[in-house]
């Protein structure tokens, strides 16, 4: 039996495993996407030490470091979590593993348009990632959804291989912070198209049009090959959504000050949570993680 299970190999549940490893703490990462939704971005330049790294390279300096001080870690997807006789039991693709504590890092999943055509054209197409699937648009045309950081930055990213970039978004400015606004306005090959929604995807075996809400360049209708979609995230609530956890109205995890949740010996720390004031951000998971660890840690000491 473990001291403690995370599950969840991102930015929360890496920094956990190299602070519970210098605890002593036996314990097991399970997750199936090592770096998480850190893998998508490209550029990462606001993480202390790195004045510019991408997202990939820095989850595996991170997961380099958890296994130098022996970390284990195990690239299995979690399907079920359950507590019986104070022991939680965490299975998996693979098999069953116990702990007496369990650290829930999962982070978030991408939010959908939820407009016709979405689903359908999926991976046909239709995207969620700009890094994993931007290079397969070189010189084609390509539509990015969404006004914030996220969009931006992969309009930044498609604005290398595309022929043409066009963010459509919502609002009359883009939310994102200025220096990526900025930047896009500097791409010849990058167009924003502000107060404009999108309201259908159309193609038979892949994206070929997609229906705006209101006409743009004299139409409502235009030919596209690819659209990202970067409007957004939200809890990866999967694992847990069949126990009794406190969760805000957006169905964020609750946490308290030590990242404990109102299940005795369940934690949570990164995206997932309530925690750091809702600013998600890389370095604010790894703090969560950190505090978990201690937290913990603390309650191995104490032998309860």
């Amino acid at each position: 039996m473990k001291d403690l299970i995370i599950i969840g190999v991102g930015p929360a549940g890496l920094a956990a495993s190299i602070y519970t490893s210098r605890y002593n703490l036996d314990t097991l990462l399970l997750g199936a996407e090592l770096g998480g939704c850190m893998n998508e971005s490209y550029n990462i330049e606001n993480y202390p030490g790195f004045s510019a790294i991408s997202g990939f390279d820095l989850g595996q300096k991170m997961k380099e470091h958890a296994e130098k001080l022996g970390g284990e870690i195990k690239q299995e997807k979690v399907v079920g979590l359950k507590k019986e006789n104070d022991i939680f039991k965490v299975k998996t693709s693979v098999r069953e593993y116990e702990a007496r504590r369990v650290l829930l890092a999962t982070g978030t999943v991408f939010r959908k348009l939820g407009i016709l055509g979405e689903d359908k054209l999926s991976g046909h197409g239709v995207s969620y990632c700009a890094t994993c699937d931007g290079p397969f648009f070189k010189e084609k045309r390509v539509a990015v959804v969404g006004g914030g950081n996220s969009a931006l930055n992969a309009a930044l990213l498609l604005s290398r291989y595309a022929k043409e970039v066009v963010v459509f978004f919502r609002a009359e400015k883009p939310s994102a912070i200025p220096r990526y606004i900025e930047n896009a306005g500097k791409r010849e090959n990058v167009v924003l198209v502000p107060e404009t929604n999108l309201v259908e995807i159309k193609g038979e075996q892949k994206v070929e049009k997609i229906v705006l809400d209101k006409e743009w360049q004299s139409s409502l209708e235009h030919s596209f090959d690819g659209i990202f979609i970067e409007v957004g995230s939200q809890p990866d609530d999967l694992i847990f959504k069949e126990f009794d956890l406190e969760l805000d109205k957006f169905g964020y995890i609750a946490v308290e000050p030590d990242q404990s949740t109102n299940i005795e010996g369940l934690f949570a720390a990164g995206d997932i949570t309530t925690g750091s004031n809702g600013y998600r951000q890389i370095i604010t998971a790894c703090s969560e993680g950190a505090i978990a660890a201690a937290a913990v840690n603390d309650l191995n000491e104490k032998g309860s």
